[in-house]
């Protein structure tokens, strides 16, 4: 568990920091409220990292005892402060920080800043004893006139790839994932997906949370859900047959994360598939826990099924995208192409988030779940202030989130907005024969 010293003169937000750094699962092992402190402290206690504000009391300020600190101790430093300017930028950057949060921040903005400073400093420390060991890699050139500060070198982080898939309720995907942590996000969005297309959604699991999210829907019956137990998987054939006797079309989301009753796992496989064939209308995932499998299982668990999927850690993001936006069936690109269009197109992003009472808190971890791309809190908030504005969203308050809903207008705006965009993109990538020559919405 990382050590987390925090550095600012305002209680209320090393409070706020601390709460928020312990439910990350990070340890505080102190707080510091002046520059002199902050050095004190970074001695006696030996962090892991320093969140560090800038402009604090005393003789020396945050970016002053940053550079103490990094040059005695060689401690990575986190600079989180509400001074965006130039000025201040360029005099942080002198003492080379491993990341720089401007305030208000929300925790993914934390998190992510934490987690590629630590990250920075582990591959540095391999580095090091690559050197000393006599074959240390080649690191990246310096540009002309950049200050040699040892230890802290830039270090190229690993490329991210995104999987892009238009539409998973059209066919049977096979889904392998080896990191448990990484499917909830891609299963809410896909439950969400399915329960908007229509038709009924059957959900079957041995352990989850997302209950919770769909708890309407599931008293609506619009979503069936069932719970695996242990020796209890030959019952979901029975359940199977009986979904599929009438002619309803059928969306399934099956995640067997105890994979112990594979043999049963196989039947299940196979009757969806023999289902399907004979003309039933049934479509979905099927998701297993590979943790523990060899080729032959997965050779048996993939054998039918065109459309695999295999996550094999946090470093693969899988992305539903909208169906506002085209796509082709199945695309690899960069993360960072996805964090450029998701930062630069915002407002049909969040535009597509309003069908229902959202917050805008709810509506950075969308974006982040969905897409893997931060979106500071501020950002969000500023479009939903203007929509409200304007007539477009109503505001109610709900214990302490600000929720927001579409008035009729705005549903009418909404929807014109997104038809808007859907048309601009399929106009610059030469495809106006798929746009219907209709005129927008009055």
């Amino acid at each position: 568990m990382s050590k987390i010293l925090v550095v600012d003169d305002e209680a209320i937000i090393t409070m706020q920091l601390e709460e928020r750094l312990h439910a990350m699962g990070y340890t505080v092992i102190g707080m510091a409220a002046s520059g002199e402190d902050a050095i004190e402290k970074a001695r006696r206690l030996a962090p892991d990292l320093i969140l560090m504000d800038i402009v604090m009391p005393g003789k020396l300020n945050g970016i002053e005892a940053a550079q103490a600190i990094i040059t005695e101790l060689n401690i990575p430093v986190v600079f989180v402060t509400s001074y965006a300017d130039d000025a201040i930028i360029e005099k942080a950057k002198q003492v080379r920080p491993y990341g720089y949060i401007v305030k208000p921040f929300n925790e993914l903005e934390i998190k992510a800043a934490i987690e590629v400073a630590l990250f920075r400093r582990s591959a540095e420390l391999e580095i090091k004893k690559l050197a000393e060991a006599g074959r240390a890699p080649a690191l990246p050139r310096r540009g002309h006139g950049e200050a040699e500060v040892p230890g802290t070198e830039y270090l190229d982080l690993p490329e991210t790839k995104t999987v892009l898939l238009k539409d998973i309720f059209t066919e049977i995907v096979l889904f392998l994932y080896a990191d448990p942590s990484v499917k909830d996000p891609i299963f809410k969005f896909a439950l969400s997906a399915g329960l908007k297309k229509g038709g009924r959604l059957f959900f079957a699991y041995h352990h989850s949370t997302l209950q919770k999210f769909f708890f309407r829907e599931i008293q609506n019956r619009e979503m069936v859900t069932r719970r695996i137990k242990k020796g209890e998987l030959f019952f979901l054939p029975r359940i199977l047959e009986k979904c599929t006797a009438n002619a309803d079309s059928l969306q399934i989301l099956f995640d067997f994360s105890d994979t112990e009753e594979f043999s049963d796992i196989i039947a299940v496989k196979k009757l969806i598939l023999a289902r399907k064939e004979a003309g039933a209308p049934i479509t979905g995932i099927i998701a297993l826990n590979m943790a523990d499998f060899d080729h032959n299982r997965i050779r048996m668990l993939s054998e039918g099924i065109s459309r695999i999927i295999v996550s094999t850690g946090r470093d693969t993001t899988i992305s539903f995208a909208h169906p506002t936006f085209p796509a082709e069936s199945l695309t690899v690109v960069p993360q960072t192409t996805v964090d450029d269009v998701v930062k630069k197109l915002l407002e049909p992003v969040i535009l597509s988030m309003l069908e229902k009472p959202i917050s805008g808190y709810d509506i950075v971890h969308e974006i982040h779940n969905r897409y893997n791309v931060l979106i500071p809190q501020a950002r969000i908030y500023t479009y939903l202030y203007e929509l409200q504005k304007k007539g477009y969203l109503d505001m109610n308050v709900s214990g302490k989130s600000k929720m927001y809903s579409p008035t009729d207008a705005g549903k009418k705006y909404i929807h014109q907005r997104l038809n808007e965009f859907k048309f601009v993109f399929q106009h610059i990538l030469g495809d106006v024969s798929a746009v219907p020559d209709q005129k927008p919405d009055p």
